[in-house]
């Protein structure tokens, strides 16, 4: 019985020849085969760039977020703002034409800043910037005066342990890179009381200042006190820092009326274009929708946001539809950890094996020069010939490593993912801060964004088979 069984599946090999049995651990066409493939959408490709960049669409994205930035403003997690411009994207969306429009419940945390004042008291008065961080509990409301401690590192804080007690804490520390210097924002308040400090005030994470603090969350740890914490400009930091050197004495009075409620009720935003063969498959583009309380949330994140939107709107406007579902969400409570990427994640997850790749703009639109993608080789490969599509624009490169707060579920699973790769000089000069307006915004630069963004959802959602994975 055995040696029938084996002829008949001898027999079956012929005709699975170089196909997948798994999807997941072959794939079915030769690269020479992917490559034709890729190259017959040159047209496509090109039509997309001429709309996007020099057609009608020309400043579309930009507009659009202009008027939405400037009538909402500021949109952070459990606000009134952020309610109104989800509502103002739903109606938006569905006025576009585009498909499944709908609401995805999100429960969100909800902080309020409050009242904040910092004036520097010895040696001199003297006015300082400052911008609670996230989920930083208030100040007694007399505020807390007292003397200042400042290092430029945790190692110093620890070596100075004893100093710290009873003092605020001003962390003066060298900006080397974000994703590294973030560690003083997220855990400043924490270290400072372990030692015993009653407040901390972190030099902003920023690569430059106009005496501008920039905030953002920053977490407690349950057996640690939670004290008042707040970033302050690095003008400010390093004048205290010189100040302190000299033997002076620098005495602050810090108050800050902060205030966090009970979970909010919040939605991802989600719109499509239905594919045409594989509507069960899924390519996802994205932003968040929500941003911090200052500025106008326009660079972080509204224009990754609206370029996804802008996405949707070309292939629509261009007659086309792909054969798997391109899917658009804005996310909510981004600036919060994720918040409601994880929730997505834990509703959708069931279906992991029809998501063919997640992308995510959440590092600027500015001139783009390609992707930051994860993935396996096959897959790296594939999605580097698809880059050659945006040659016209000179948009070609392909970086190692997605970068996205929002897709990072998906990644970890094994999805692939791609981030939106652009020029971050800027950057953050404004990210967090009162800066993030309009202003830093480039219209001709979107409209290179929205182009990178479109060609390359477009052809992976509707070439034939998925990446591999």
């Amino acid at each position: 019985m055995k040696y029938i069984f084996l002829i008949f599946f001898i027999n079956l090999l012929p005709q699975y020849a170089g196909k997948s049995l798994r999807r997941r651990d072959s794939y079915s066409k030769t690269f020479d085969d992917i490559k034709n493939e890729i190259a017959g959408y040159t047209d496509i490709a090109k039509a997309i760039i001429d709309l996007a960049v020099y057609g009608k669409a020309q400043n579309r994205s930009y507009e659009r977020l202009a008027v939405f930035a400037d009538t909402i403003g500021p949109r952070v997690s459990g606000s009134k703002n952020l309610d109104t411009a989800i509502k103002y994207m739903f109606s938006a969306l569905k006025e576009d034409g585009l498909e499944n429009v709908h609401l995805e419940p999100v429960k969100v945390p909800h902080w309020e800043r409050g009242e904040e004042f910092a004036m520097m008291l010895e040696p001199r008065n003297h006015s300082i910037a400052v911008l609670g961080l996230g989920s930083s509990v208030a100040t007694p409301p007399e505020g807390i005066t007292a003397e200042v401690i400042v290092v430029s590192s945790f190692d110093e804080l620890h070596r100075r342990a004893q100093e710290a007690k009873g003092k605020i804490v001003v962390y003066n520390e060298p900006f080397i890179s974000y994703g590294e210097t973030v560690q003083y924002r997220s855990q400043g308040a924490v270290e400072a009381a372990k030692v015993g400090a009653v407040a901390s005030l972190i030099r902003s994470i920023a690569s430059f200042s106009l005496h501008s603090p920039h905030t953002g969350w920053q977490n407690y740890q349950p057996d640690v006190p939670q004290i008042p914490t707040a970033c302050i400009s690095v003008e400010d930091a390093e004048m205290m820092s010189r100040m302190s050197s000299r033997g002076v004495k620098i005495i602050v009075h810090l108050k800050m009326g902060a205030r966090t409620y009970p979970d909010s009720p919040s939605f991802n935003t989600v719109a499509e274009i239905v594919g045409s063969k594989y509507p069960e498959q899924i390519v996802l583009v994205s932003g968040h929708l929500d941003s911090w309380d200052v500025g106008q949330g326009v660079m972080d994140d509204g224009g990754g946001a609206f370029i996804s939107w802008e996405a949707l709107s070309l292939i629509k406007d261009l007659g086309l539809r792909p054969k798997r579902t391109l899917r658009l969400v804005l996310w909510t409570a981004e600036e919060q950890g994720g918040i409601g990427a994880e929730q997505y994640y834990q509703l959708h997850k069931d279906n992991i094996s029809n998501f063919d790749i997640v992308m995510e703009s959440d590092e600027g639109t500015f001139r783009p020069s390609g992707l930051g993608f994860t993935g396996n080789a096959k897959a790296r490969d594939i999605v580097k010939e698809i880059m050659t599509l945006l040659q016209p624009i000179n948009v070609t490169a392909v970086y190692d490593n997605a970068d996205g707060t929002d897709i990072d579920y998906w990644m970890r699973d094994g999805v692939p993912g791609a981030s939106l790769r652009d020029d971050l000089s800027k950057y953050f000069w404004f990210h967090h801060s009162q800066g993030d307006t309009m202003t830093v915004q480039d219209p001709n630069q979107m409209n290179l964004c929205a182009a990178v963004w479109t060609v390359v959802s477009y052809v992976i959602a509707d070439m034939e088979e998925m990446l591999p994975r």
